[in-house]
Formats: C-alpha cells, sequence, structure tokens
C-alpha cells in the first residue's frame, strides 16, 4: 500500500524559503510520476512541481512558479523534496504530495493514485 506523508509546512514572510518534505511508502520509483500540489480552499488543486518518472527522472515546473520552485527526490530514504524561494502570500495553500502509476501528463492532478495528507504553508506580506 502506498502511503505519503508531507512535513516541512509553516509560516513565513514574503521573500523567504521554506522545504517541504515528503514520506513515500509503498512506491517503487522504475515508473510513473510522483508530484506536489497546492490547494486553496474553494479552488482546484494546481501542480507545483512533478517528476515524470517514465521519461528517466524528469522535473517539470508548471510557468507559474518555474524559476522559484524545484522538485527533487532522494531514492535512498523514498523522499520527495519540494524547494519554494522566494515566496509570495499568493503561494499560501495547502500543500500535497501524490504518487501516480502512469502519468501521460505529470502536471494533472487526476493522473495521480495516491495523496499525502497535505501540509499548510503560510506567507505573510
Amino acid at each position: 500500500q502506498v502511503q505519503l506523508a508531507e512535513s516541512g509546512g509553516d509560516s513565513v514572510p514574503a521573500g523567504g524559503s521554506l522545504r517541504l518534505s515528503c514520506k513515500i511508502s509503498g512506491y517503487r520509483y522504475n515508473s510513473g510520476c510522483i508530484g506536489w500540489f497546492r490547494q486553496i480552499r474553494g479552488k482546484e488543486r494546481e501542480a507545483v512541481g512533478a517528476i515524470d518518472v517514465d521519461s528517466g527522472g524528469r522535473e517539470i515546473i508548471p510557468a507559474s512558479v518555474k524559476g522559484r520552485f524545484t522538485v527533487s527526490k532522494d531514492n535512498n530514504n523514498n523522499n520527495l523534496y519540494l524547494q519554494m524561494n522566494n515566496l509570495t502570500p499568493e503561494d499560501t495553500a495547502m500543500y500535497y504530495c501524490a504518487a501516480g502509476f502512469y502519468c501521460a501528463d505529470a502536471l494533472r492532478a487526476s493522473e495521480y493514485n495516491y495523496w499525502g495528507q497535505g501540509t499548510q504553508v503560510t506567507v505573510s506580506s
């Protein structure tokens, strides 16, 4: 059974940085995709970065956060990370990590089979 557990959410001032971690168990890093999404209450879940395992571990970052967010993974401890720099109040959201066994589009939430419970990030102005 695949389980994901996020950590690292916090309250930071604008311009600050945070690194979120996701501990993944029961998932093999040899296919599919793993990624990070965020959601503001009342809005759809938005991708902020993913790794397409089927494409050799290619990192995919959407234009909305490109240049500020990066995604990485550590196969030794099955952790997925989201490094967020130069945060703004618009980055305030609940952040989720997810894993999918097959992903035609790694930035689409519907492609993912398993989700963590989320970790809150709050950025103050």
